[in-house]
This record gives C-alpha cells, sequence and structure tokens, in this order.
C-alpha cells in the first residue's frame, strides 16, 4: 500500500498533464489492465481507471493484458480470413502459444514450465554484465558477433525442443550459460567472447520457439501466425519465424505488431477494449456504466 501511494504520487502530474489534452465529452470507454502482473501496478492503473470512471460518467472494462498483446495485431493489420490461427505471446513475464478458432476464442495449447523467453534474456544479460532489460542488451551484443550463419563453437541446449507437446522451458539454458560462464571467467572481458555467448543464447531461445510455433500451426492448420509481447520486438526473432512461416504451404500469414508496440504500452489495452466493445449489444453496453465499483485486479489472471 505505501509502494502504491507512492507511485501514485509520482505519476500524478503526468496525468494531470496529459488530461490537460483530452476532451473526455468524446470518450465512449474507458478500459484498465485487471491483470496479469505485479499487483502494485494494477492497483495504480486501476484506482486511477476509476477515478476517471467516478468523475467523467464513463462506463469502465477491464482487460487482460496478454489479450492487449493480441489486440494489437488487429488494429495495425488488415484481419481477414485468419482464422484458426496460432498465437506466439513471448514476453518476460509469459512465454504461450494459443489457437484462435475464430475472433474472441482463445485456447491455450502450451506454455513455459519454468522461465519466460524474457526473464532468460533478463538473467544472460545480468551474468554477462551487460545492462538491463536483457533482450535488447543481448540483441545489441548478438548483431555485433563473429559467428556466421548461426554456426557456433559455443554450444547451448535447446531445451523441450523435441518434446511432444507445445510447451517450453529456459531454465535450463540460463543454467548451460551460468555454468559456461564461470568456466570460462578468464575470457569474459573480451568483447567478441560476449558477444558470441549473446548470439548462442539468442538463438537456443528463437530456435525452440520457431520450432514450437511451426509445429503447432503445422498441427492445427493455420491460416494465420500472431507474435506479440515484448520479444517480439527481437528482430532476429520476428525475421526468422517469417522465413519459416513463407515455408508453409497454403500461404500461411504472419502478423506482428511495430517493434514500438511489442511492449507493454496503453495502445494495446485500448485496443482490446474497443474490439470487444464494438461486439456489445445496447443492454451490455448500459451494464458497464456502474462497472467501477465491481472490477478488481487479479495478477494470475489468465486468458
Amino acid at each position: 500500500e505505501v509502494a502504491a501511494r507512492a507511485h501514485i504520487e509520482n505519476i500524478l502530474p503526468v496525468i494531470k498533464k496529459s488530461l490537460k489534452k483530452i476532451d473526455y465529452k468524446k470518450i465512449d470507454l474507458i478500459s484498465v489492465t485487471q491483470g496479469p502482473g505485479l499487483i502494485t501496478s494494477l492497483l495504480v492503473g486501476l484506482e486511477t481507471a476509476k477515478t476517471l470512471s467516478y468523475a467523467w460518467k464513463k462506463p469502465l472494462m477491464g482487460v487482460n493484458h496478454l489479450n492487449g498483446h493480441l489486440a494489437v495485431n488487429f488494429i495495425e493489420h488488415e484481419i481477414k480470413n485468419v482464422f484458426p490461427a496460432i498465437s506466439l505471446i513471448v514476453s518476460g513475464g509469459h512465454t504461450e502459444l494459443g489457437l484462435m478458432k475464430k475472433s474472441g476464442s482463445y485456447k491455450k495449447i502450451g506454455q513455459t514450465r519454468d522461465d519466460a523467453a524474457g526473464e532468460c534474456f533478463d538473467k544472460i544479460a545480468k551474468l554477462l554484465k551487460i545492462g538491463y532489460p536483457g533482450g535488447p542488451a543481448v540483441a545489441h551484443y548478438a548483431t555485433q558477433s563473429s559467428i556466421i550463419n548461426h554456426q557456433s563453437s559455443i554450444n547451448f541446449p535447446r531445451p523441450m525442443i523435441k518434446t511432444n507437446d507445445f510447451d517450453f522451458s529456459f531454465s535450463g539454458l540460463k543454467t548451460a550459460v551460468l555454468y559456461f560462464v564461470k568456466k570460462n571467467k578468464n575470457k569474459l572481458e573480451k568483447k567478441k567472447f560476449v558477444q558470441n555467448i549473446c548470439a548462442e543464447s539468442q538463438q537456443a531461445i528463437i530456435d525452440v520457439l520457431i520450432h514450437k510455433t511451426i509445429k503447432a500451426s503445422k498441427k492445427y492448420k493455420a491460416k494465420s501466425v500472431f507474435l506479440s509481447g515484448g520479444v517480439a520486438a527481437n528482430q532476429e526473432l520476428r525475421e526468422q519465424l517469417k522465413l519459416h512461416i513463407c515455408k508453409l504451404p497454403n500461404n500461411v500469414k504472419f502478423f506482428v505488431p511495430s517493434r514500438n508496440l511489442c511492449t507493454d504500452n496503453a495502445v494495446m489495452i485500448a485496443a482490446a477494449a474497443a474490439l470487444k466493445f464494438k461486439n456489445l449489444t445496447p443492454i451490455q453496453k448500459k451494464k458497464l456504466k456502474n462497472n467501477w465499483q465491481k472490477i478488481k485486479v487479479d495478477p494470475n489472471l489468465s486468458l
């Protein structure tokens, strides 16, 4: 509660400045993240949204954070004849594959059993002392690597790549990098050595993500693949996944948001709410008017 109050005090000036530019009379709906996520951040967002909903007499809709990542694709691209679709959501907190048979339908078919891909990037970057967040740091060093055509003398494991399911695991990769770094402490001062570790560990993560996604696409005869989440900003993942999808039969489509919309942002939450709001009946929309009193945060909310 103390942390939430301090955060609110810091963010209030930003909110006040933003509100001066908004004509609240033109607003149809206020949306807010219900979860999943850190409880403090969720509470700050919800209390702010509830206050605006009450003061402006506007309906309030809670949104699943992961649904927000998915929804960005729907505002940036013309989405037609795309179902069934495979969704790969990959970020610091989540790595999961979903099957979408129609709009608004989502079934989780695979998820990480331990660390998410983004979390693995963060821990590897911390081991190498190259900065935070880990994803961009590792990717930056990897681009300067001397490894050609992904043929590296360093060989890290690709955890669970040969299992018959669609689950992921990245803790083993993190541990392999840890032991390798400890064994080669004397080489860590050499920039090229660090760059090669980054390139190989990044490729290990990408290989697993792509293998499972393509496997799911084939099994469910997907017409399209959606990539989203913070790690979707990784250029190598975007390019390599696109190349593999292009090799699939029946012209499978590939959708990925602009890089600036991959990481957590307000646009994706607004997009998810707008898509849902558009399909509500007048009676359902009317029920949302007093919704601000009912919405609660859920740090473990799932799609």
